[in-house]
């Protein structure tokens, strides 16, 4: 079986796309306990089905996807508990952001997705995990008979939008949150700046524009 496939199976990893990532970070394998450890050469290598496998970099597959690392990063930075909060979180797709905010205790996670389809079969089941999906963020409104209790407010709102400038969105989510609730979202520039201003490949290489940037989202 593929290397990369074989992660999945096993449930070590949430994706092959995630599996390649933990082979490239240095998983290896071994036929039995008396022979020594081999690093997997390449995603499509054939391993045998009853190999047993050993990952290097177990942060990796702490979520179901990377954007599980970029929340905890930030909640840690912040210092900022979720414990028995209840969640917004924009542009759920596989559920990164969902899984880390589940980890770390929050009471409920309702999700939001433009897509369908998406989210990890683990995180669908979980009763604390709402997903709504075909919906747009901008759409929000408290009274929205989508989203439960939006009427009365999320104690946090996290998010990871593409596509959209936060100075279109903010207003959108001030009256989805509790009176002492929070926001972390993820600010990407060339969402935010003029396309004169984007760089080749959507890369903002200009230092000097961040700062317009942060100036734009926090005036929003």
């Amino acid at each position: 079986m593929r290397a990369d496939q074989l992660l999945v199976d096993r449930g070590l990893a949430a994706s092959r796309s995630q599996a390649q990532r933990l082979i490239a970070s240095g998983a290896s394998w071994r036929d039995g306990p008396l022979v020594a450890w081999q690093r997997i050469a390449k995603n499509g290598e054939a391993l045998p089905h009853q190999a047993e496998l050993q990952l290097l970099d177990d942060a990796e597959s702490r979520y179901v996807s990377r954007g599980g690392l970029k929340l905890a990063g930030a909640l840690q930075l912040s210092g900022w508990t979720v414990v028995g909060s209840r969640c917004l979180d924009l542009g759920q797709s596989t559920g990164g952001f969902t899984d880390c905010l589940l980890q770390q205790g929050a009471a409920q996670v309702v999700g939001i997705d433009v897509g369908h389809g998406q989210l990890h079969e683990r995180l669908r089941a979980d009763p604390r995990v709402v997903c709504v999906e075909h919906c747009n963020a901008r759409t929000l409104v408290p009274a929205d008979p989508r989203v439960p209790g939006a009427a009365q407010g999320f104690d946090l709102i996290v998010g990871d939008l593409s596509f959209i400038s936060l100075t279109l969105i903010l207003p959108v989510l001030m009256p989805l949150m509790a009176a002492s609730g929070r926001l972390l979202l993820l600010v990407k520039p060339q969402f935010e700046l003029q396309p004169a201003d984007i760089g080749k490949g959507g890369l903002v290489r200009d230092h000097a524009s961040y700062g317009h940037v942060e100036t734009r989202v926090r005036e929003a």
